[in-house]
């Protein structure tokens, strides 16, 4: 049948270069935009072109911000600029914003480390994160990275390159189940994990 849909298998092609869409879904959404209204599709589209002329990677902390604007996170003079937490990605950073309970700064990697997967270290920002911590005055980097065989193998790397400086290596505590993702946690859990953190 899809064979005399082409236009159809075009879009579901589309979708599916979409990460995280479950497989199962790509029908659902196929048929909810094609049903939804020809303008809301456009009004769709533009917020997605204009999102993505207008919100670009801070080149120091590497979360997201307004192009015209500073970093949220950088530039604020009520955050603590000498503590940088360390996350894999935006969400996790969220996770952790949504406790209330962290005012230092963040760095994000980007993901992590991942050979099978063929993500190294020169693919995520651990170089420029090295950097940030011989430039400025970093007292202290909290590895917030999941409970992963490949979080804590990138968690190893970081602190391997780290380990040469005056910088107090912290990891959040673990009341984090082994192997979760930290972006999946509830705010309560996430927030005593990182007021208990240790030594990494």
């Amino acid at each position: 049948m899809l064979r005399e849909l082409p236009t159809i298998v075009q879009l579901l092609k589309g979708l599916q270069q979409v990460p995280y869409l479950a497989s199962k879904n790509l029908y659902r959404v196929a048929e909810y935009f094609l049903e939804l209204d020809a303008k809301k599709v456009e009004q769709f589209c533009a917020l997605l072109l204009h999102a993505k002329k207008n919100v670009v990677k801070c080149e120091h902390c590497f979360s997201w911000r307004e192009r015209e604007h500073p970093c949220f996170f950088c530039s604020s003079k009520k955050r603590d600029q000498s503590i940088v937490c360390i996350v894999e990605t935006w969400q996790e950073l969220l996770a952790i914003e949504q406790t209330r309970g962290y005012t230092g700064v963040y760095h994000v990697l980007g993901g992590v480390i991942y050979p099978l997967n063929g993500v190294g270290p020169e693919d995520l920002s651990i170089e420029a994160l090295v950097n940030r911590v011989a430039r400025q005055d970093v007292k202290e980097v909290v590895l917030a990275l999941s409970q992963t065989p490949e979080g804590e193998a990138t968690a190893a790397y970081i602190a391997s390159k780290l380990k040469d400086s005056s910088t107090a290596i912290t990891c959040l505590a673990r009341g984090l189940p082994v192997g979760s993702s930290l972006g999946m946690m509830d705010r309560v859990t996430v927030f005593k994990a990182l007021s208990e953190r240790r030594p990494f």
